[in-house]
């Protein structure tokens, strides 16, 4: 079968960041299937790479986190004119997998159905335009009322629709109630992830030794507000738990605010490390205790998959989350981390106390971390689910379901 696999933010291990598309473009590759994948990059000409069985096609689009609105809506633009006339000069295609977000990779899967007749599924990875709405971003009555049409029709022609959490999946099935919505989440890979003894090196190399690690690594914008990480570490040096350190491994638009607030407040519990790729963060986490999971507090964001909390749980961390919903509840179902209310910081510091204190139950909770990413999140089994979607059409169900709390 020849597949045609959109992602604008296409990644590999090596460029770290969100590479969810690479391994599942590379399971259908393994399965015999001919992809070719469509992404951009910040380069003036077109590109081709073979990647593991992938035949990647490098689109010239210039995007960064720091663009206003109506660069990035350009950026998004100018991907769907491109991606459309460079799936023009492929060879027949039999289904196309399309990757949200943004939500305009929807018009690139509306128009090669209209004018070539080939179906596709469309992935949700985020809730547009739920979440640029929720944040504000999209204040015109018009385009809102717009820009839900344009959700619904691509929902509504696309052959099934894949979610990436249990809200996600309920939200998109109001909205298209006759439409197969299936359930891939984010994934841990556990192969390369493992939970290990501290390195003393590593200790040493983040000067840490001794002490109880909180890490945040991954996207630094406004829809992360770390902010609420700065008042955690506030609260643990006004309480006297000074055991705790909190590093910060992460790039975007508010990095340089965040840096500064740290020390403005003089956080000198806060630490900034580079931000790694996929191989660096194995030596971050060998030394991180807990990892910190960090969201705006806006309803939309209750929904959110995120890679970081997938590769914690498959390296064995004891895993916090400052939004509440899915995460919270399997979190706290499985003995592998806890909600802290992101306005109340002192409650951050009486929920990490007892784990600083005790290591017995530290591990314990570490270990049914690493235990869920094998048993529900693991590689192979959300590859072997979207194998199966394409193959045989086939939704299988989940082997548990997380809610949203009403």
């Amino acid at each position: 079968m020849r597949i045609l696999y959109i992602h604008q933010y296409f990644r590999t291990p090596e460029e770290g960041g969100a590479i969810r598309s690479y391994y599942l473009a590379k399971g259908l590759a393994d399965a015999g299937h001919h992809v070719d994948l469509l992404t951009g990059y910040d380069g003036k000409h077109y590109k081709k790479e073979f990647i593991d069985g992938i035949h990647v096609h490098y689109l010239p689009i210039s995007y960064a986190q720091d663009f206003d609105f109506s660069q990035r809506i350009k950026a998004f633009l100018r991907f769907v004119m491109l991606a459309i006339l460079k799936a023009a000069e492929l060879e027949k295609i039999d289904v196309s997998y399309i990757s949200s977000t943004p939500l305009s990779t929807g018009i690139i899967a509306l128009y090669l159905k209209w004018k070539y007749k080939i179906p596709y599924f469309f992935e949700v990875r985020d809730l547009w335009p739920e979440a640029p709405i929720q944040m504000k971003a999209i204040r015109n009555r018009w385009l809102k009322h717009q820009l839900y049409r344009l959700e619904r029709r691509i929902y509504r022609n696309a052959k099934a629709i894949v979610a990436l959490s249990p809200g996600s999946q309920q939200h998109i099935s109001d909205i298209v109630p006759k439409q197969p919505v299936l359930l891939i989440p984010n994934m841990s890979d556990c192969n390369f992830f493992r939970k290990a003894e501290k390195n003393s090196y590593h200790e040493l190399q983040f000067d840490v030794m001794d002490k109880f690690v909180v890490s945040y690594f991954g996207a630094v914008g406004q829809v992360n507000r770390l902010s609420y990480l700065l008042d955690a570490a506030e609260a643990c040096k006004r309480q006297m738990l000074l055991e705790v350190v909190f590093l910060i491994a992460g790039d975007g638009s508010e990095l340089a605010s965040i840096h500064q607030q740290a020390k403005d407040r003089q956080l000198d519990n806060v630490r900034f490390v580079p931000y790694h790729n996929k191989y660096g963060l194995l030596s971050l986490l060998n030394i991180t205790d807990a990892a910190y999971i960090s969201f705006a507090d806006l309803p939309v964001l209750r929904y959110c998959s995120p890679n970081k909390l997938f590769d914690a749980l498959a390296a064995g961390k004891l895993c916090i989350t400052n939004t509440s919903g899915w995460m919270q509840q399997m979190l706290e179902e499985n003995q592998c981390g806890f909600y802290t209310d992101p306005h109340r910081p002192d409650d951050f510091v009486k929920s990490i106390a007892p784990f600083v204190n005790d290591r017995n139950l530290l591990d314990d909770y570490q270990n049914n971390a690493r235990s869920l990413a094998e048993r529900e999140f693991n590689r192979q089994q959300q590859v072997e689910k979207l194998r199966s979607l394409i193959e045989e059409g086939e939704l299988k169900p989940v082997a548990k379901a997380y809610t949203l709390p009403v």
